[in-house]
């Protein structure tokens, strides 16, 4: 079976979901607003910059997991979803997940973004396989800690070798989209490499190497 791989925020999105998130915790005041949206705004635009400092990053933004219990995550989580991710699932990209479905491909999302944050948006988008960043449980709670390799930069293409051994797919034939250069380790790998409204680097990239540009934008 042919695999079409996505990633998600800025691709399947329009918007970021973990950035997002962020900003939803503090209009809510569960964080402190200020302190709190310039660390994520700086780190947001390290991660454009395509220098992000991915474990401190995982540290500050998962802390919050560890200082709640997951019925009170999920009644966020749900607020989050009607009121931050609806607003910008896009249609086509509804239909490009449609028209792989309906080729037979087998449909996997592969994000930095870490499991809770992404895990109910792949569900919504009908997507059932997520390769995500994976955050500790310990005792039937969240410990604000990262665990395994996070789902970045090269660190996606170990987690995907993980998955298709543990699987026995391939990437024979396959695709990946995605908008951002720090996906570049990956898009190398993959048969059909897809850039969706890319960032400036990657569209040169893209450009260089003859792949397409589509956007999923209205």
């Amino acid at each position: 079976m042919r695999l079409a791989l996505f990633d998600l925020d800025n691709t399947l999105l329009g918007g970021d979901s973990d950035h997002a998130w962020g900003d939803y915790l503090c209009q809510r005041g569960i964080l402190d607003g200020d302190a709190y949206k310039a660390r994520n705004d700086a780190f947001y635009q390290d991660y454009l910059a395509g220098k992000l400092d991915n474990a401190a990053y995982l540290n500050f933004s998962m802390e919050i997991f560890g200082l709640h219990d997951m019925a009170q995550l999920d009644q966020w989580h749900r607020e989050f979803m009607r009121d931050c991710i609806e607003p910008i699932m896009l249609p086509k990209a509804q239909a490009l997940l449609t028209q792989h479905r309906e080729a037979g491909d087998l449909l996997v999302i592969i994000t930095a973004t870490n499991r809770v944050v992404t895990g109910p948006i792949a569900k919504r988008l009908g997507v059932e396989h997520l390769i995500a960043t994976e955050c500790e449980v310990v005792d039937g709670r969240y410990t604000g800690r990262s665990t395994d390799i996070p789902c970045f930069r090269e660190g996606k293409v170990t987690r995907l070798n993980r998955w298709l051994e543990e699987t026995g797919y391939s990437l024979a034939d396959s695709y990946f989209y995605s908008d951002s250069m720090n996906d570049l380790p990956l898009l190398e790998q993959v048969t059909h490499a897809v850039a969706v409204d890319p960032d400036e680097n990657l569209r040169a990239e893209a450009v260089k190497r003859g792949w397409p540009v589509i956007s999923l934008r209205d």
